[in-house]
């Protein structure tokens, strides 16, 4: 069994920052891809960012704000988002694919955290 927790958000004032991490757990081999993606209200889920074997992606939206790293020892990834905007009000969601312990690869999410960002 592979579980992800989310923790790290809140209510923040625009400009503010706010850390939100992601660890899995479990019987767990190896990971590959992490990754964050969000949800606003109305809106499709949309991917915020992205790292896997080093390199890192970022949404449009998001570069210049949001940084993601990960710490390989903790199964562990991170999102760090600095300027915060209104507009990145959201439930962001952890996704991480993991290949288990019997081999399965599987392709695994968080239960969401909210962000909000207003004055």
């Amino acid at each position: 069994q592979v579980q992800l927790a989310e923790s790290g958000g809140g209510l923040v004032q625009p400009g503010g920052s706010l850390r939100l991490s992601c660890a899995a757990s479990g019987s767990i081999f190896s990971i590959n891809a992490m990754g964050w993606y969000r949800q606003a209200p109305g809106k499709e889920r949309e991917l915020v960012a992205i790292t896997d074997s080093g390199s890192r992606n970022y949404a449009d939206s998001v570069k210049g704000r949001f940084t993601i790293s990960r710490d390989n020892a903790k199964n562990t990834v991170y999102l760090q988002m600095n300027s915060l905007k209104p507009e990145d009000t959201a439930v962001y969601y952890c996704n991480a694919v993991i290949v288990a312990m019997t081999m399965r690869v599987d392709d695994y999410w968080g239960q969401g955290t909210q962000v909000t960002v207003s004055s």
